[in-house]
């Protein structure tokens, strides 16, 4: 492509999934519910984690920084993608293309180092139960949290300086529902192999690396598990991991098939949907898995919900005994 037809990037278009009138209705309200669920299900399972005395364990710890992370998710995209839905006019400012990367980005590699960390703590818990509390200390905990979203921050920093080094676009027209590197990066009219082989490789490192970790922590927790002599104590077990393992199957899945195989145009229609999965979707379901699958969560809730009740009933019984007196 000549250099006449490139220019620099300062606003882009974001196109989103598709300009039929008759359908901007059906996902503006789809997406919008989904969204909802999920900013109740994340601050409501951070609220009640921290609420609870019961869950003041690591897990729980780790769970609530989990919810954190998937409602800033959604946060990051959603909001935007709605307004691009109804509005015709779909551009997005340089810079906030830039944040909206970045902050999306960091977001990604906490949750799944985030993950990986979520794994250790079951091993230990599970394996190795009598020095769980002394293991999992407090300051361990917070400086495990703490070392995720460090890892986000810089892999983000790394890919958000290089992209910043791309001098011209031969397009400003971004064929995604928000601004990830993979379509920004195909617009450039200048060579960005550096930036493609950096995206390949700290996504596949990252991915490996946890995926080890997680593999790992489960094999040595499965060979636990079968040498327990209680079926009731193998069924907790595997009751406690379930969820944990469905949410790592369902997230590492759906971002090995984006940004740990070779791109090519015919890709962008499977990508959007498979993006859409794991920054939509994923962040809604995961507070529906912790909680449907945990009795912890669900016999918290049920205490939270009943002494609600009780004291509003306490609260309508002084209030009827004190207009008595008057």
């Amino acid at each position: 492509m000549g250099k006449e037809n490139c220019t620099t990037g300062t606003e882009f278009i974001l196109l989103g999934f598709s300009d039929a009138p008759e359908l901007r209705v059906f996902l503006f309200l789809g997406f919008l519910s989904i969204y909802g669920v999920t900013v109740l299900g994340n601050l409501g399972m951070i609220a009640l984690i921290q609420v609870s005395s019961r869950l003041h364990t690591p897990m729980y710890f780790f769970l609530s920084h989990l919810s954190f992370v998937d409602f800033c998710y959604s946060t990051i995209i959603v909001p935007k993608m709605l307004a691009n839905i109804l509005n015709e006019d779909k551009t997005i400012s340089f810079l906030g293309c830039a944040v909206q990367f970045y902050l999306f980005c960091t977001c990604g590699v906490t949750e799944v180092i985030l993950l990986a960390v979520m794994a250790y703590d079951r091993f230990v818990a599970i394996c190795d139960p009598l020095l769980y509390v002394v293991t999992m200390s407090r300051n361990l905990c917070v400086e495990l949290v703490s070392c995720c979203y460090l890892c986000g921050t810089v892999c983000s920093l790394i890919h958000l300086c290089l992209a910043l080094k791309i001098p011209s676009y031969r397009s400003n027209v971004i064929n995604h529902f928000f601004c990830d590197l993979p379509p920004l990066l195909s617009l450039a009219c200048s060579d960005v192999t550096v930036n493609q082989l950096l995206l390949y490789i700290v996504a596949t490192v990252n991915e490996t690396i946890t995926i080890v970790v997680i593999l790992t922590s489960y094999l040595f927790i499965l060979l636990t598990i079968l040498r327990m002599h209680s079926a009731k104590g193998r069924c907790k077990a595997f009751s406690t991991c379930a969820s944990h393992l469905t949410a790592i199957f369902v997230l590492q899945g759906t971002i090995l098939f984006i940004y740990c195989r070779p791109h090519s145009d015919n890709s962008t229609g499977s990508d959007k949907v498979a993006t859409v999965f794991y920054t939509v979707v994923i962040p809604m379901l995961n507070p529906l898995i912790y909680s449907l699958r945990n009795k912890d969560v669900k016999e918290a809730l049920r205490k939270v919900m009943n002494s609600k009740i009780l004291f509003s009933g306490t609260l309508g019984l002084k209030l009827g005994a004190g207009a008595r007196v008057k």
